[in-house]
């Protein structure tokens, strides 16, 4: 089991890195073409660091761990809100745009209950089994096709007159970085499945228990690196938007593809504590925000003792 933890290990690395290399890549293949920051913000950045999820994802729908899928998105989704936004409250307080605060966190809450609702089937019918079907992967990519239809408007109606950063490497240079990038992530999401599923079984630990701790966590460091970072930094629109773009992109694609793509994602080992959990992390980020429009000291303990609280009782529970 040793070299399985080594080869976990190894995977989170690649992962990490990939989606570094894949970060960089793309950002400097948008400064080549000319996009707006503000774009690269809400569209690279985002699918950038939820790239290790989704790859995470497709590789567990091709083995049939549903439970790695489902567990991946939500305690990833818990982390970025509860842990990682509020270890970067507690670097500096982080101003929030009330464009952020009416219309993308409202996103969020909105992609939580619509996955809480796909999943849980037998809410409406008892003898229904819980399952996330084709066409509900395809409810929520249409449901996430209005998100790109916003951030779309979003850029069309941008009157500023930003100054473009010169880019660090030519387009074809970036481009394959980029491509770099994917396959290490790809290469990584392997070693983690993989090894996270035979870590369970010589344990006996449900796959629900590793994915909601040790793959979350660890397809999570890339958010928790950018926003520690940026709000050190002073970059708050890219600290809170990298969480909500990728709590974004963790439902309507890292769920939505494979359910798409593969179909059938059995919801087993889940319940309403899970969900509900993730539900509440992005209402409580709407709250904390409505009144002040800033995420300070105060709001970052509140987060950290509520993301304390429940993954105490997963780890209770096992």
């Amino acid at each position: 089991m040793i070299i399985n933890i080594l080869l976990l290990i190894l995977g989170f690395i690649l992962l990490i890195k990939g989606a570094d290399f894949f970060v960089d890549g793309a950002s400097d293949v948008a400064k080549n073409l000319k996009i707006p920051k503000m774009v690269i913000g809400l569209t690279i950045v985002a699918f950038g660091t939820s790239a290790p999820e989704l790859a995470v994802s497709i590789k567990a729908g091709l083995t049939g761990s549903s439970d790695i899928i489902l567990g991946n998105v939500v305690g990833s989704n818990i982390i970025n809100i509860l842990l990682i936004l509020g270890l970067s409250s507690l670097f500096s307080s982080m101003a929030v745009k009330d464009n952020t605060v009416k219309k993308e966190i409202p996103f969020t809450i909105m992609f939580s209950i619509l996955l809480m609702l796909l999943s849980f089937d037998n809410m409406f019918d008892s003898e229904i089994t819980n399952i996330i079907t084709r066409v509900d992967g395809f409810v929520i990519l249409l449901v996430f096709s209005i998100f790109i239809y916003y951030l779309i408007s979003i850029m069309k109606n941008d009157n500023s007159k930003e100054k473009y950063e010169k880019p660090n490497y030519n387009i074809f240079i970036s481009i394959i970085i980029t491509i770099i990038g994917l396959v290490g992530i790809v290469c990584g999401s392997n070693f983690v499945v993989d090894n996270a599923s035979i870590i369970a079984r010589t344990l006996n630990i449900s796959e629900k228990m590793i994915s909601l701790t040790i793959v979350a966590f660890g397809t999570s460091l890339p958010e928790l690196v950018t926003s520690v970072q940026a709000s050190r930094k002073g970059e708050n629109d890219i600290a809170i938007g990298n969480i909500i773009g990728s709590n974004i992109f963790n439902i309507g694609v890292v769920i939505g593809i494979p359910a798409s793509i593969i179909g059938n994602i059995y919801v087993q080992g889940f319940n309403y504590i899970d969900m509900f959990a993730m539900i509440i992390s992005a209402i409580l980020l709407f709250v904390l925000t409505f009144k002040k429009r800033k995420l300070d000291k105060k709001a970052g303990l509140i987060m950290l003792i509520l993301f304390t609280v429940y993954y105490t009782h997963v780890i209770m529970i096992g």
